[in-house]
């Protein structure tokens, strides 16, 4: 199996892709053709890269910011002529603070409902269950129900099980490439729309890893406990990349098994693509990433 290394997102009716330094989008237009417009990337700093656990911070809020921007980008080619006119207007700043304020509330919203709410639910549930560590894992067991619960809701709504099967295009052309195959509809259709390197399993995997370390630092005080929770985050979301690394390039039976959760989660976040959304999958990777060229020299090296 070979190792490429890219990695994208979906986006309303296209597909972000990732490879190092370079970044784009490729969307289905309404009027059927496919565009592709390159994504500014800021080079990560080389002691970066090589430190273990800082590189997933970063790369976890590198990759959110990013990817809010994809968002707004491939949201905009699909507004009326009014909208696109107040967009014009709208100064690079300007569209920058609107990022940060959707960013901040994103958070806040994330934090009340993912980190907040399950620790709540299983404090009311303390007086029932004496031993500390079931408490913990109670908190951990309802943030996963709330996350599964959620992505189930969402995925129900006709945008975004469209945005889900263009998640499954995405990993499809990266599975694809990975396999040895040539880059082609064909190829990337009977590819798996399962990947272990997967956004989604990452978030999942945070969830599993903080039920097991906040099990080590606990307190019976609410707003030590939220703090605590907030600072070991960005650590938890580190360690949630390494094992994501790790698992990518690795067919460890130990590794394969523990990755299955998140591929599981994926069952709800990806769907089948149709043929037409292939075509842009396939896009985004020719964009930033020769898949020819991966081929012959792989095909070299073997």
């Amino acid at each position: 199996m070979a190792y490429s290394g890219i990695g994208g997102q979906a986006v309303m009716e296209g597909v972000e892709m990732l490879n190092g330094a370079k970044g784009a989008v490729a969307v289905r237009l309404q009027d059927g053709t496919i565009h592709t417009d390159d994504i500014k990337i800021t080079p990560e700093p080389e002691w970066v890269k090589r430190t273990p656990i800082v590189r997933g911070v970063y790369s976890f809020f590198n990759s959110l910011i990013i990817g809010i921007g994809t968002l707004f980008k491939s949201a905009s080619y699909f507004e009326d002529e009014d909208e696109k006119e107040k967009e014009k207007e709208k100064s690079p700043a300007q569209e920058k603070a609107e990022m940060g304020v959707t960013l901040l509330i994103s958070f806040v919203i994330a934090i009340a409902v993912f980190l907040y709410l399950p620790m709540f639910l299983s404090d009311l549930m303390s007086s029932l269950i004496k031993v500390k560590w079931l408490v913990i894992l109670l908190e951990g067991i309802i943030r996963i129900v709330i996350f599964l619960l959620y992505i189930w809701l969402i995925g129900k709504t006709e945008d975004i099980h469209r945005t889900f099967m263009y998640h499954g295009a995405e990993h499809k052309c990266i599975n694809c490439i990975e396999h040895d195959m040539p880059l082609n509809v064909e190829n990337v259709r009977k590819s798996s729309r399962f990947h272990k390197r997967c956004g989604t399993s990452f978030i999942f995997i945070v969830f599993l890893i903080s039920v097991v370390l906040f099990m080590f630092i606990r307190t019976d005080n609410v707003g030590l406990k939220v703090l605590f929770r907030l600072l070991l985050m960005p650590v938890i979301a580190g360690i949630a990349y390494e094992f994501l690394r790790i698992g990518g390039r690795s067919e460890n039976r130990l590794v394969n098994i523990l990755s299955q959760p998140g591929l599981w989660v994926q069952r709800l976040t990806t769907q089948e693509p149709d043929d037409s959304m292939i075509e842009v999958g396939i896009a985004s990777v020719r964009a930033v990433f020769d898949p020819e060229k991966f081929l012959q020299d792989h095909e070299l090296q073997q």
